[in-house]
């Protein structure tokens, strides 16, 4: 691993990044259609979710708001695996064709190289719905608007989006072993969904799989018990932001040991 410090590479991906949106601009219908397509996924979500609230008022002692809350807090927090770790999708095809050796030769981190290179701008729409709908539901729960809770609700969300980064990089680090790691990928990614729900709904062995194992409960659940539970917070709440930060350096040591079984030749 390289060296160098946390300046360069802000200054390298600020560099990466001007480029990489001046690409994308070029194609502004692109943009527009992209982002416009995001939106209207998580619309079709959101109704999706009003449906279901339609038939059941409540769902294990949560309301429709903070029911709206978590789906909204989900949202924001799966930005970042969107807008900055999109290329982990490309990584098992640059692997079999043994295009990953130019990321290889470089004297940067390999991690930081190759997740640099794509800024996935759908991920903005995904952003505004989520904020939109984090706030309307903030303002209906009731919660005071105050620097520490707007302060908690940074330092939250930003930990829990660790958790589903891990997930991915985990996913998509297989292609260094597995012929079929598409199929992880996809699978890992559809498990977000349940992030919209809160754990205590699950039972017995997919709570245990959903908050240590493939921790989805960390991506929305316990982070916003902070803010919706102020005098009852768990434990695991509160040390989500370090269980984060572990997961999510594991997943990318996970990547970094795959990059060393790298043989160069593709498949």
């Amino acid at each position: 691993m390289n060296k160098r410090g946390l300046t360069f590479y802000l200054s390298i991906y600020r560099k990466v990044l001007i480029q990489d949106l001046k690409s994308k601009m070029s194609y502004r219908a692109d943009f527009v259609i992209s982002t416009i397509g995001m939106i209207m996924t998580n619309l079709a979500g959101f109704i999706t979710f009003m449906i279901l609230f339609h038939n059941f008022p409540t769902i294990n002692g949560w309301d429709y708001h903070h029911m709206l809350f978590l789906y909204g807090f989900s949202l924001v927090a799966l930005t970042p695996v969107q807008c900055f770790f999109d290329n982990n999708w490309n990584l098992r095809f640059m692997v079999q064709s043994g295009d990953f050796i130019k990321y290889c030769f470089r004297p940067i981190n390999v991690f930081f190289y190759f997740m640099s290179e794509v800024f996935d701008v759908k991920g903005l729409g995904q952003l505004a719905f989520g904020l939109g709908t984090l706030i309307y539901a903030w303002h209906h729960t009731g919660i005071p608007v105050t620097i520490l809770t707007v302060s908690q609700a940074i330092l939250f969300l930003l930990t829990a989006s660790l958790f589903m980064i891990a997930i991915m990089n985990a996913a998509a680090a297989t292609c260094f072993w597995i012929q079929g790691s598409g199929y992880v990928m996809v699978i890992m990614f559809r498990f977000k969904d349940f992030a919209k729900y809160p754990a205590n709904i699950f039972s017995g062995i997919f709570k245990v799989v959903f908050t240590f194992i493939i921790p989805i409960a960390f991506v929305a659940y316990y982070p916003s018990l902070v803010l919706l539970t102020p005098s009852s917070v768990p434990l695991l709440s509160w040390l989500s932001p370090a269980i984060g930060i572990l997961f999510f350096f594991l997943s990318y040591k996970f990547w970094m040991l795959g990059v060393s079984k790298y043989d160069f030749t593709g498949s």
